[in-house]
């Protein structure tokens, strides 16, 4: 747990760093770094899901995924806890509307990419934190620009950081064998194209429900232990 530990930390400071910084930014300011993140985020989501070998596995995973996701209505859930946050933690409405924003965004990207899950992994069961902490530094920074633009919000992401990788750190001995590299090869491929959906909703302010895709992800770890099977 101490590498999640440090990964939340991180994101607290990266988000009181970036919202000081907010006090002072322009809103046509604003306006720019945020598309410039949005293009950013657009670019880690292409690296992330190119690197898949099996492309049907993918676009059934996020039709599977999808099909949960809306059932369970995760995006509705994750924004209702967000404008609750919002009610307990703030002096009236965000300026913006962005506090709920900030928070699902920024817990998407922290906890869909490969480091989140092989780091956790390495933390549990060998109690090697390196790779959590290079996660640390980059969420960080990440932490900074976002706040920045989304506000405080962007800080309550380091609570589902602490819940998801702490759990997979926790059961790291249980689901490591079930964890091949191909498994979780098709898993970050699987949540690259989420983080480009959170991307193109950051660039073009649209409103694709990356929350109800979630479910995506899990779809290859079920999948080849089934397979090897047959």
């Amino acid at each position: 747990m101490i590498g999640t530990l440090i990964n939340c930390v991180a994101i607290m400071l990266g988000s009181a760093l970036g919202l000081l910084l907010r006090r002072g930014m322009k809103e046509s300011i604003a306006q720019t770094v945020m598309q410039g993140i949005g293009l950013s985020v657009i670019l880690i989501g292409i690296s992330g899901a190119i690197t898949t070998g099996n492309t049907l596995l993918v676009i059934v995973s996020m039709a599977i995924g999808g099909v949960a996701g809306s059932l369970i209505d995760i995006d509705g859930k994750m924004n209702r806890l967000g404008a609750w946050a919002q009610r307990k933690l703030t002096r009236g409405d965000d300026e913006n509307n962005t506090f709920a924003k900030g928070f699902v965004t920024a817990s998407l990207v922290y906890c869909v990419g490969a480091m989140a899950v092989v780091g956790a992994l390495d933390s549990g069961i060998r109690g090697d934190h390196s790779t959590l902490i290079a996660k640390a530094m980059l969420d960080g920074v990440t932490a900074i620009v976002f706040s920045s633009s989304l506000g405080i919000g962007v800080m309550l992401s380091a609570v589902p950081v602490l819940v998801y990788q702490g759990a997979i750190a926790l059961l790291g001995n249980a689901i490591a064998p079930l964890l091949s590299d191909v498994v979780v090869n098709e898993m970050s491929a699987v949540g690259g194209l989420l983080i480009m959906a959170i991307g193109v909703n950051m660039l073009l302010d649209k409103d694709i429900k990356v929350a109800n895709l979630l479910p995506a992800i899990l779809i290859p770890f079920i999948y080849y232990p089934i397979a090897q099977l047959f």
